[in-house]
């Protein structure tokens, strides 16, 4: 099944933490039906020093569930679901089910 989420994408987190903040996805994991969006929910690591890195307490970006977000509409800037439609070319795209508008251009 194609994604309705990809890596991005601009989408709004619509359940937890981080409910209502905007980002965009950084990588997506399709496997564990989850995504990363750069700046929401941050974790704290603690880090031993390497050769490479002096070490410390990091934030990181975790992974929140696909469910979780929701694509945002081009026209308004509000959540909006995604939908599938072919083109006049025959390819198949993505479309906010809210305007119409389509996403992959």
């Amino acid at each position: 099944m194609a994604a309705k989420i990809k890596k991005g994408d601009k989408v709004i987190v619509i359940a937890g933490r981080d409910k209502g903040k905007q980002g965009e996805v950084i990588r997506s994991i399709p496997s564990e039906d989850r995504v990363v969006v750069s700046g929401l929910n941050l974790a704290t690591r603690h880090q031993k020093p390497s050769r490479a890195d002096q070490g410390g307490i990091k934030r990181i970006e975790a992974p929140i569930h696909v469910s979780n977000v929701a694509h945002i509409d081009p026209r308004d800037g509000k959540a909006t679901r995604v939908g599938f439609r072919t083109d006049d070319k025959g390819r198949k795209i993505r479309f906010a089910k809210r305007s119409g508008e389509a996403i992959d251009v």
